[in-house]
């Protein structure tokens, strides 16, 4: 890591467009953890059914699958920030929609789901758009400090919203949708406040064609396929946290106040770790930090399953978090660096869809490995298959391993030699 002077650190945060960006990245975000806390028990008091709790995730997952390759082509033909402001506008509706269905007192939670299918729409196009934008925000120099600030508000939100949310529910769900609704209002006005620069437009008309372009750009490029396959199976194998209710229950033999704890642990250690890439951006040596990054969560992961311990649990969760965010941390620059700004936000598709999938269908193979081995047997398992995989890809990705420098710092580089 390189060390930036007093007067380099955060001064990202000096261009207003960045600041208005993060800061209604933030208060979106916080907005929407505090809700989905409401929904989950508003559904479940009036249904008392663990199925419909199931169908929540599935209401906004299913639209997203099927909507964000077309996503990630309107991201490349039209205006970025535009598309942010739009879903964050229908992120505000969705908010003001369970506001009038708690109000008018229906035990029918159809209208729920219905709701969140409009919102999982919403993240659908928002979510190649917001990560292609923060490239057309800020110089290429200023960029890593502004993808670390970004993950760090982005997970102080992650870990304070789901708290807010459910002191707030003490006071009926109609108050949490209605301080969410506030948030999103100021979120919307703070992003139609920022401008970005001009980006660079894909003219094709839509076809499978086109949609596919992010895809069979990653597949060309072993940098970016490399990046974004070993965050896949690193988290598809690594899905420790879906089963610490049962592991805290069973293993620690804690409470829920102790759950709680174990489940802010990994955010606390990504958010502590990504201020800390704010100040000292990775510069050197990148590949080595990634797969450090990753090695680093799967042996957490592995601890976690071998510990009794409280605290050691505690201090393991922590590091696997603060492991997965070198790893996002480093594998978003380098997508964003090596792709081009008329495809980026297809690009930046096929990477929500491998990070969607990964997260789904890792909670799914933590569950099945559970009921299969047992649950200390499958944690541990999934730790070591995510060290295995770090090592597999080190051979299988050579370039990436190797790699000391990211893209542009090698071209800059190259320019001064040439120049001298």
């Amino acid at each position: 890591m390189s060390v930036l002077s007093p007067t380099g650190r955060l001064a990202v945060l000096r261009n207003r467009n960045v600041s208005f960006y993060l800061s209604s990245r933030f208060l979106g975000t916080l907005a929407v953890q505090m809700q989905s806390v409401a929904i989950g028990w508003q559904v479940y008091q009036i249904t008392h059914s663990l199925f419909d709790l199931g169908l929540i995730g599935l209401a906004q997952f299913a639209p997203f699958l099927v909507l964000i390759l077309w996503a990630g082509h309107v991201a490349d033909t039209h205006n970025r920030r535009k598309i942010v402001l739009a879903c964050m506008a229908t992120q505000l509706l969705c908010s003001l929609l369970l506001v009038a269905f708690t109000l008018s007192g229906s035990k029918t939670v159809w209208p729920v789901y219905a709701v969140l299918v409009l919102f999982g729409s919403a993240r659908a196009f928002m979510q190649p758009a917001s990560q292609a934008v923060l490239r057309n925000l800020v110089s290429t120099q200023d960029f890593s400090q502004a993808v670390a600030l970004s993950s760090s508000t982005f997970q102080v939100s992650v870990i304070a919203g789901p708290v807010l949310g459910g002191l707030l529910y003490v006071f009926g769900p109609n108050v949490v949708y209605a301080v969410s609704s506030t948030l999103l209002v100021i979120a919307v006005l703070l992003m139609a406040g920022t401008k970005s620069a001009p980006q660079a437009r894909s003219k094709a008309p839509v076809s499978w064609h086109t949609l596919l372009e992010g895809l069979r750009f990653v597949w060309s490029r072993p940098i970016v396929l490399g990046a974004i396959s070993l965050d896949l199976f690193a988290v598809l194998f690594g899905g420790a946290t879906a089963l610490l209710p049962a592991y805290a229950h069973d293993v620690l033999h804690a409470g829920p106040t102790s759950l709680g704890l174990l489940r802010t642990a990994p955010g606390a250690g990504a958010t502590l770790c990504s201020i800390a890439l704010a100040f000292w951006p990775i510069t050197r040596k990148v590949g080595a930090w990634m797969f450090g990054g990753v090695a680093l969560f799967g042996a957490a992961t592995v601890t976690t399953g071998l510990t009794h311990s409280f605290y050691v649990a505690l201090a393991a969760l922590f590091l696997l978090g603060a492991g997965d965010m070198v790893s996002v941390y480093i594998r978003h620059l380098l997508v964003q660096y090596e792709t081009p700004d008329e495809i980026r936000g297809r690009v930046s598709a096929v990477n929500a869809v491998f990070i969607g999938a990964s997260n789904e269908l890792g909670e799914f193979e933590s569950g099945l490995t559970a009921s299969w081995f047992g649950l200390v047997r499958a944690i541990v398992f999934g730790g070591v298959a995510t060290l295995v995989v770090t090592g597999t890809w080190m051979k299988l990705f050579p370039v990436l391993s190797r790699m000391d420098r990211f893209p542009h710092h090698e071209a800059e580089q190259a320019a001064k030699a040439g120049a001298a």
